[in-house]
């Protein structure tokens, strides 16, 4: 492959783009577009911004901007410290593991102090597990074998005329799970009117339940839900119901109560159901 720079350049030129074109379409300031062309590296910034100026810039002008970047790493970028150390490391513990495993180094390798008491641990545990099974052998046959105790059942002790109860206690833990009451999400209002009164019920939004007026004695109205209801009334004569809880309005006309899922509040400025 030809030089790097003289490649880019050339190409420009054929197309006849000038370098003030190229820096509008790259946002590579001129400066490291000319650096680039005529292999300046020590202007860039670094090899980062070398490869990264070298694909953009070769992407530009539809070249191959892969092989610019191979070329500068072939060509110019040496491998760093870091990964000539990592390579040296590998080598190092490669030859080691090698070593470890030639004839008269197993042995060796094996018989290290940790091997040594883990071992002898390990024997230790074996024979006490040997000696704990001997010992709880079954009796031979014709010996007095001893009867597991039962609950509530009772030896008598000579002499003594006392009974020793062996049994057998089972601890019941009792958790008491607290549940938390559930509030309801929405609101809802019951209406009967004990006289003609007028009425106006909007939700939270300000959107009319119901066409606001004058409700008499006897006329039914729906159960009202929101999650939360805006209630103007022009007397007291109701009975309300909110949120399944009867209440019973005061004050003077006009009556302007907010009923939430939570309870019952005054209202400034009533609805109007306009």
């Amino acid at each position: 492959m030809a030089d790097i720079g003289s490649t880019l350049r050339e190409s420009r030129m054929r197309a006849r783009i000038d370098i003030s074109e190229v820096e509008v379409g790259t946002k590579i300031r001129a400066k490291y577009l000319r650096a680039l062309e005529n292999e300046e590296w020590d202007l860039l910034p670094g090899p980062v911004y070398v490869k990264s100026f070298l694909k953009t810039y070769g992407d530009f002008l539809g070249l191959d901007s892969r092989l610019l970047v191979d070329e500068f790493k072939r060509r110019y970028e040496r491998p760093s410290d870091h990964e000539v150390r990592a390579v040296a490391t590998t080598t190092r513990e490669r030859d080691r593991h090698s070593r470890s495993r030639r004839p008269g180094r197993v042995s060796a390798a094996l018989l290290t102090p940790r091997t040594v008491i883990v071992f002898a641990l390990v024997v230790i545990v074996v024979a006490l597990y040997l000696i704990g099974n001997h010992s709880t052998s079954p009796p031979a046959k014709g010996g007095n074998a001893i009867a597991p105790a039962t609950k509530g059942s009772g030896h008598h002790h000579g002499g003594s005329g006392k009974h020793a109860r062996t049994g057998t206690t089972i601890n019941t833990v009792t958790t008491n799970t607290v549940t938390a009451p559930v509030v309801p999400k929405r609101a809802s209002l019951k209406l009967v009117a004990t006289a003609t009164v007028w009425v106006c019920v909007e939700n939270q939004a300000g959107k009319p339940l119901m066409s606001s007026g004058d409700v008499v004695v006897g006329q039914k109205l729906p159960t009202f839900h929101a999650k939360e209801i805006l209630l103007a009334l022009g007397n007291t004569g109701v009975t309300m119901t909110a949120d399944g809880k009867p209440y019973t309005p005061s004050g003077a006309a006009p009556i302007a109560l907010r009923i939430t899922a939570t309870g019952v509040k005054p209202l400034t400025p009533a609805p109007t159901c306009a």
